[in-house]
Parts: C-alpha cells; structure tokens; sequence
C-alpha cells in the first residue's frame, strides 16, 4: 500500500552532507531513463566502509556529499524504463550491485574490470527507493534466487569482495591462513575459509569478536588487547612455526600489514585487503621480500563474476545474514546508529528497513 507521501513523489532518504553529518530529509523519488529501473528497498545494509565514508564525509572515488548515502540492499522493481529488457520486470527480487564497469577501457579489456577507468558507483541504499543506472541493470543487478532472504541477498556485494580475495591469494583446502581483522569482512573470510577446509587464525580486537570468529570456524583467535606479540603467538600455531600460508590483513593500519609480512612463511602470499588511509607509511624488510619470496597482494572492489559467484554462495546456504547482522533499525535511527558505531566495536552489520 502506497503512502500519501509516496502518491506526491517523495521519498525519506539518508543524506550525506560532510563529516559525521548525516540527515534523514524528505526528498523527490528519483525519476528514471529508459534503460534504468527504480527499486523499493526491502533491506539496505551498514558497512565498515560506510562509516569510513561517514567519518571522512566523502570517499574520493565513490561518492560526493552532499549526496545520497549507503551502497549494500535488496529490493525489488517498483518500475522499469522503455528500454529495460523484458526479463527484468516490475515486481521482481532483485541484488543491485553498487558498481558496474565500462566494458571498453585498457583495463576492462585486460580482464581487470574493477580497475575500469570509468566504473560507475551507484549509493542511496538508505532510502525508501533508489535508481539503478542502465550499466549495473545491464551488467551486476541479478534477480534474488527463490528462498533467499532479503537480508541475505543484501550481503552479495561485500561477500563477492571476499571471494575474490580468496581466488587471487590462491588459498585451499589444507591451508593455513591468518585472518587479521574480524569486523564483518575478516569474519566473511573466516566463514568462507573454514568452510573450505582451511585451518583459520584469527587476530581481532575485543572479547565477542573473538568469540564469533571461533563460532564461524576459526581454530584459535588472538584479542590484540590480550596479546603482548600477537605476530609470535600466531607463528607458534603454525608447522614448525614457520608461518601461515596466506595471511589476509584486513583492518587497513601500517601495524597491521607489518605483522601480515611478519605471520607470512616463506614462499607465502599475503593479501594486503584492508586500505589504509592516504599518507600512510609502512617498513617492510627487504630480504624477508627476496630470500622468502613472498607474494603480496591486494584486492580491490569486485567484479560481475564474483557477484554471481556471491550470490550462489548464498544460496547454496553457505554462509547466512543472521551470522552478521547484528540488529535492525528504522531509516529515522540511522544517523544515531552511526554515532554508535564509532564509538563501539562488536557491532557487525546493521539492517535498515526503510
């Protein structure tokens, strides 16, 4: 049923206006072209890279207040442009991707589409609807298989990152891997990783995320409060403590990546996924580089491949929203619940229903 607010054309939305300024305002619903669809979100989603974007007010690349807020959903069509194709209808379930790549730059052709030149980012998951530009329509918006929650769907995008991740560190059943990091990312890696046969070590920070990435499959997790050298307590765990086979770091500090190259065995890849803020400094032994031969990588964003691979991840069952999200709002207590985050740690994912 639609309300007198929705019959004028307006819409409550999160706006983005600059540091830690985030309204809820009454806004015009976005009007769409012929190849876009509008869809009403059913369950957006809160990110740590949300709260980033919160606490720095813009994100160089994704977006530029004063601008519509919030990148992680699940909805479903309420209307489709001219030039939409037929499959994609109104009423349909549907995972929008927040990004689509262009298809015809030097880096798309190389088969590196999240390097794209142009990548488009779409935001505005925090609001009662949102536009689909006709390149994500086209190319990352897939229709939500039946069984599969709302809720569930909504981790599609964070999830293909994960696995992404995973693909490019080269990491398999048998493996040991440390995780570093066990916000809602680091504890996707975990789930993923365990379920893959991998023996998992887990470094974080704070009693109940110790205690979730043990739940999710982790063999051991370090609390970085607790441990005086959490880069020795880890190397003891492993095979004549040499080291992990792949460490994936992701928190984003130079601590962080040092002690990633210090866990690493010889011949070992480590996955620098967490990105540290511009400016940042970090001392990496040269030798341990050479005479250990150890890879390093970093993965950035996702690619339409992996958010298919994402989205059947989710519904063979293997990994579930209720393992991450950790409570539900209105859109009205979002602004609140952003003050929260950054002062609290052990809040993993957050539902909003608009």
């Amino acid at each position: 049923m639609s309300t007198d607010k929705e019959r004028n054309g307006h819409m409550s939305a999160a706006i983005l206006y600059g540091v830690e300024d985030l309204k809820i305002e009454t806004v015009d619903i976005p009007e769409i072209k012929e190849d876009e669809v509008l869809v009403r979100v059913k369950v957006a989603l809160t990110c740590g890279t949300d709260l980033k974007v919160w606490k720095r007010g813009y994100h160089a690349r994704m977006i530029k207040p004063p601008a519509l807020f919030g990148h992680e959903l699940a909805g479903v069509i309420e209307e489709t442009g001219s030039r939409v194709n037929g499959g994609v209808r109104k009423g349909m379930r549907v995972f929008p991707a927040n990004s689509a790549p262009c298809t015809v730059c030097f880096y798309c052709k190389k088969g590196q589409p999240n390097l794209c030149e142009d990548l488009l980012f779409n935001n505005g998951a925090y609001a009662e609807y949102i536009r689909i530009p006709g390149r994500i329509v086209r190319q990352n918006m897939l229709e939500i298989p039946d069984g599969v929650t709302y809720a569930d769907a909504a981790m599609t995008e964070p999830l293909a990152c994960v696995l992404r991740g995973i693909h490019e560190t080269g990491i398999k059943a048998g493996d040991t891997a440390v995780v570093i990091g066990c916000g809602a990312i680091g504890l996707k890696f975990i789930r993923i990783l365990a379920q893959r046969k991998v023996r998992v070590i887990a470094i974080g920070k704070g009693q109940s995320q110790m205690n979730i990435a043990k739940r999710l499959g982790a063999t051991a997790a370090f609390d970085v409060a607790q441990t005086e050298n959490p880069v020795a307590a880890v190397r003891q765990l492993t095979e004549g403590a040499r080291g992990a086979d792949a460490v994936i770091e992701a928190v984003g500090r130079a601590q962080t990546w040092e002690w990633a190259l210090q866990i690493v065995r010889k011949g070992g890849t480590v996955n620098l996924f967490g990105g540290c803020p511009s400016g940042t400094e970090v001392k990496i032994d040269p030798a341990a580089l050479h005479y250990a031969e150890i890879t390093i990588k970093s993965t950035f964003h996702h690619t339409p491949q992996f958010i298919r691979e994402a989205l059947e991840t989710i519904a063979r069952g293997e990994i579930r929203a209720s393992d991450f999200v950790t409570g539900e709002v209105n859109l009205d207590e979002l602004p609140k619940l952003f003050q929260d985050m950054k002062n609290r740690n052990g809040e993993l994912k957050t539902a909003v229903i608009p």
